[in-house]
């Protein structure tokens, strides 16, 4: 089969603003990777992401460089040896599962022996703030039954305090972002423990795992930045109870399912998380999150304006993508 590859960025506006530790932006900017063949087109995308040495020009130019290849017929298990992890890889990978499911009219869940895909609650996801204005979020969607906080500075009790009081009945994910340091993390951990929260996301920075096998984890801890690739895994057993995997850090859905089934066999618990994207980087994520102890796909919710069709989205679920959108 002769194939065409078209590569495009978009530029989605987020809702207000979206702020970490790292600082704060107002605009969701993408990739799309369209290829082509036999009167079908396969979508993907990914989500260049700077704390990893990523941008727009670079991830164009990892996908041109390798476009002779994908034209020629590559195929998805070759592409983990011939492109890096990373976004560039995650936009083609996806756009060739949704390419094949296309021309073969089988879905992707079938095409790779997984069950029928089913609703997922989803966390929404809370920007850092001062707590007054964190309490203000948090009471604004406390009807959710999971919650995402951002947090990550030097002292970030009052803001997580301030946030299980204002949304008492949700579950709480806390995101400190590689923010906290050694110095800070046995109090904080103390204060997560006391405050109720299920799951603290990536607390120090990545490169100083280490730090976690001299401390107690009262609240179960999980590993973003320290993990993009299933060979990571084996050095944060033990540290970690639970990895994030996102698919624009192992480079597609093909290694995110070899990563998820790898971490299961490790004893780690399953959080699959995203960039701030649209429906499209949410679609093929939702099928690695079957069974995950946690999902985080709350990026189209975060923006102004989503792709149509999109995920549909209701209360605190996210559900399957329809074939119009991929898959």
């Amino acid at each position: 089969m002769t194939r065409s590859l078209v590569t495009a960025v978009e530029h989605f506006p987020i809702a207000g603003s979206f702020t970490i530790s790292r600082g704060s932006k107002t605009t969701a900017s993408v990739v799309t990777c369209r290829i082509s063949g036999d009167g079908f087109t396969g979508v993907g995308e990914c989500v260049p992401y700077g704390r990893y040495g990523e941008t727009i020009d670079g991830v164009l130019a990892e996908i041109e460089a390798i476009r002779p290849e994908i034209e020629a017929g590559l195929g998805r298990n070759s592409l983990l040896t011939a492109m890096n992890a990373g976004a560039a890889r995650n936009a083609i990978d996806c756009a060739l599962w949704d390419l094949e499911a296309k021309t073969s009219g089988r879905h992707v869940f079938a095409t790779a022996n997984l069950t029928e895909p089913q609703p997922l609650t989803t966390a929404y996801t809370l920007s850092l703030g001062e707590p007054e204005t964190m309490a203000t979020q948090a009471a604004q969607y406390a009807h959710r039954a999971l919650l995402k906080v951002k947090v990550g500075t030097a002292d970030d009790a009052a803001r997580i305090r301030a946030v299980r009081a204002a949304a008492p009945d949700s579950a709480i994910i806390l995101d400190a972002n590689e923010g906290w340091t050694e110095a800070n993390l046995a109090y904080h951990f103390a204060v997560c423990a006391e405050s109720g929260v299920a799951l603290i996301e990536q607390p120090l920075p990545a490169g100083h795992d280490g730090l976690l096998a001299s401390l107690s984890r009262p609240v179960p801890v999980c590993a973003d930045e320290s993990v993009h690739r299933t060979e990571d895994l084996p050095k944060l057993a033990g540290l970690y109870d639970a990895v994030n995997i996102k698919l624009d850090k192992t480079g597609g859905l093909t290694e995110a399912l070899r990563m998820r089934d790898a971490a299961r066999a490790l004893n780690l618990k399953i959080m699959v998380g995203c960039m701030v994207g649209t429906s499209l980087g949410m679609a093929p994520a939702i099928l690695l999150a079957q069974g995950a102890e946690f999902a985080d796909l709350d990026g189209p919710l975060l923006l102004a304006r989503d792709r149509e069709p999109g995920l549909r989205y209701e209360a605190s679920l996210v559900f399957p993508p329809i074939p119009a959108l991929w898959g």
